[in-house]
């Protein structure tokens, strides 16, 4: 996949990026000290902002949060059905109650309010937002996070042991590299706490050895005449084997382990198996895994609303924070974009059992870090829930095109799938206000 330029925004944006790498040239050649401050300062932008980011990581919300319970509330009004709303650090936004420790960080990311799909049963939902696409009959969409590891060259080179792809309390749909193939499928793994799934072996040394020796004489003879233009005759299967076992003995496991950190860090993440997950994606981008989902289940409230989504915030908000000022103080946030996703919204009214139930007119997704543009609110919903088309509508796509573009990975780039049909990388447009 070819980077693009990022954003494409004409010739006064290009003259204006020319003349800071002018100065940013001057001042390598000559040392920058030389430099007026404003000089200072746009080279040290421009600097800045010709770094790419490296990293996805996904907050997924697998239920429908309310967002008339968290980043888009209506106040006094008569959808809010009592929700309270609290002030932010950015002008002119508020979260619902249940957010003031996020609340505090909203110029660290920007809220989009008007994001809308045409999906609204949770199956086809969530592979609809995972996947930029709408499901298909004869073909499966890989997820964003697999995309990425597709399209971004491998951390630290090929001896990095650590899956590039990796998803922290999987839920009902996984991360699936889907037609670009399985080697893109997330790595699953359960709460930090506990052990590593599959990656301890079951007998000793010797006789692992033993067994991985007969597997190479089958796979040798399997591959025989199949695989000619290759440089070896490994198989898929034998590379995904030797992956497994780099991995069962690589040291860098320990970026899963977050009971070495100090206990004020873990308790601010919340003491839940979704902080303890948030804290250890820190970890693992930290040690160049270029993709970590993490999921928080239980935000379908069909019935009592109110509770069941007060009681979800109440998990969400010390790990969200928590997460981003543990990204800023690795220096890792400009580095890493953090998507908080759902598959879609609550309806603006009741139902007979207190509940809200799905609604993918207009809801809500945060969208930060990676050098994005921050503090702002993107699309509004109708205060009186009767529209179903929001002012700035967001399509599911567009996300997905405005996160990879800022990867710089050729969205608009055609594959060809195993049931011979091009398709595009995705088919959305950068949203511009982010850019």
């Amino acid at each position: 996949m070819k980077p693009l330029p990022f954003p494409d925004c004409g010739s006064p944006c290009h003259a204006s990026a020319w003349s800071r790498r002018r100065l940013l040239k001057g001042s390598v050649l000559t040392g920058i000290g030389w430099l007026t401050p404003l000089a200072q300062h746009l080279a040290r932008s421009s600097e800045q902002s010709n770094k790419r980011p490296k990293s996805v990581i996904i907050l997924w919300m697998e239920g429908g949060i309310s967002q008339l319970d968290s980043f888009d509330p209506h106040p006094g009004k008569t959808i809010a059905h009592g929700a309270k709303a609290i002030t932010t650090a950015a002008k002119n936004i508020q979260f619902g109650e249940g957010l003031p420790l996020t609340a505090e960080l909203a110029n660290d990311f920007a809220v989009l309010r008007s994001v809308t799909s045409k999906e609204g049963d949770h199956s086809r939902a969530t592979y609809n937002v995972k996947t930029g696409y709408r499901p298909f009959p004869n073909l499966v969409h890989p997820s964003i996070g697999s995309i990425v590891c597709h399209g971004l060259p491998q951390a630290d080179g090929n001896s990095r042991d650590l899956p590039s792809h990796i998803s922290i309390l999987p839920g009902g749909f996984p991360a699936r590299g889907g037609y670009l193939g399985a080697r893109y499928d997330a790595f699953q793994t359960s709460d930090p706490v506990k052990p590593i799934p599959d990656v301890s072996a079951s007998t000793n040394g010797e006789r692992q050895q033993r067994r991985l020796d007969s597997l190479g004489i089958l796979e040798k003879t399997f591959s025989t005449g199949r695989l000619p233009n290759l440089e070896s005759e490994r198989t898929l299967h034998r590379t995904s084997v030797e992956s497994a076992q780099r991995l069962m003995s690589s040291e860098q496991l320990a970026a899963f382990d977050v009971s070495v950190l100090p206990v004020a860090e873990r308790e601010s993440f919340g003491d839940s198996p979704f902080g303890r997950g948030c804290l250890a994606a820190i970890r693992l981008i930290e040690s160049g895994v270029r993709c970590v989902e993490v999921t928080l289940r239980g935000w379908d409230t069909h019935i009592d609303n109110a509770e069941g989504q007060a009681s979800q915030l109440a998990i969400l908000d010390p790990a969200l924070s928590a997460l981003i000022r543990g990204l800023k103080a690795r220096d890792l946030y400009e580095d890493t974009i953090l998507l908080v996703a759902t598959e879609f919204g609550r309806t603006p009214k009741l139902n007979l059992t207190e509940g809200r139930d799905h609604w993918p007119h207009g809801f809500s997704m945060l969208l930060g870090g990676g050098g994005l543009r921050a503090g702002i609110a993107v699309g509004e919903t109708d205060p009186t829930g009767e529209k179903t088309d929001p002012a700035g509508a967001v399509r599911v796509e567009d996300v997905h095109t405005t996160i990879l573009r800022r990867l710089g990975i050729d969205t608009s780039e055609e594959v060809i799938t195993p049931i011979g049909r091009p398709i595009k990388i995705s088919e959305g447009r950068v949203i511009q206000e982010l850019v």
